[in-house]
C-alpha cells in the first residue's frame, strides 16, 4: 500500500482528534491564563509526545499482527469494533435524561497550572481520554497494516500527529505572532466550543463510526 493511500484512511481519524474540544478548549484556557506562553508551549510538546506514543504503539502493534498472520481479517474487525466504539461514545450523552453539567474539574485548575501541570495534563487527556485514545488506536492501526518501509511509516506517522494537533498548536502559534489582540476571538472560541461540545462530539464520533463500520464490514464480505 502507497503512503498516500494509508493516510487516506488514517486522516480522517486525525481529523476528528483535531476537532474534538478536548484537543482545543485546554489549550485555549492556558492562553487565557497568567503565563501563557509557558504554559501552553508546555501542553502542545505534552500532546505532541501522547499522541504520538499511542499512534506509534498500534501501529508496531498491528506490523506485528499483519507479520504472524495469526488474524487474518483482523484489521477489518478492528474497524468494526473501533467504529462501534466510536458510535456508542458519540451518542451516549443523548441518552436518558439530559441535564446540565459543569466544566470538570480540570478545566477550572489550569487557570492556575504550572508548565509542568499542564505538560502532565496533556499526556493524560492524549493517553488516558477514551474518545482520543480509540482515534489514535484506529490511525495507528491504519499505519501499521500497511506494511510500509520504516522511514515512509515514520512519516505517516508524523504526519497524523500533526495533523491531529493542529487545533491545538494554531492558537499557540497565533498567540505568539498576534499576542492580546488575539484574547477576544480565543473567549469567543471557548465559549462556543464550551456551549456545543456534545453536540460537535456527537456527528464527529458518529460519523467517523459510521464510516469505519461500512468500510469494515465491506471489507469482511
Amino acid at each position: 500500500m502507497r503512503v498516500t493511500d494509508t493516510l487516506l484512511e488514517a486522516l480522517p481519524l486525525a481529523l476528528a482528534i483535531a476537532a474534538s474540544p478536548f484537543t482545543v478548549v485546554p489549550a485555549i484556557l492556558l492562553l487565557l491564563a497568567p503565563r501563557a506562553a509557558a504554559t501552553s508551549s508546555a501542553f502542545l510538546a505534552g500532546w505532541l509526545i501522547g499522541l504520538s506514543t499511542t499512534v506509534t504503539a498500534f501501529a508496531v502493534l498491528a506490523g506485528v499482527i499483519e507479520r504472524n498472520g495469526d488474524v487474518p481479517t483482523w484489521a477489518s474487525v478492528a474497524r468494526v469494533a473501533l467504529g462501534l466504539a466510536l458510535i456508542a461514545l458519540g451518542v451516549r450523552p443523548w441518552l436518558g435524561a439530559r441535564t446540565a453539567k459543569p466544566p470538570p474539574a480540570w478545566m477550572a485548575s489550569l487557570e492556575t497550572a504550572t508548565p509542568r501541570r499542564a505538560f502532565t495534563l496533556a499526556l493524560v487527556l492524549a493517553l488516558a481520554n477514551p474518545k482520543v485514545l480509540l482515534l489514535a488506536a484506529g490511525a495507528g492501526l491504519a499505519v501499521g497494516a500497511a506494511e510500509l518501509p520504516v522511514a515512509q511509516t515514520a512519516a505517516a506517522i508524523a504526519v497524523v500527529v500533526l495533523v491531529a494537533s493542529a487545533s491545538v498548536a494554531a492558537p499557540i502559534l497565533l498567540y505568539a505572532v498576534l499576542g492580546e489582540r488575539m484574547r477576544g476571538p480565543l473567549i469567543r472560541t471557548r465559549d462556543w466550543l464550551v456551549a456545543h461540545n456534545t453536540a460537535v462530539m456527537t456527528a464527529v464520533l458518529t460519523l467517523i463510526g459510521a464510516a469505519l463500520v461500512i468500510e469494515g464490514v465491506r471489507a469482511l464480505r
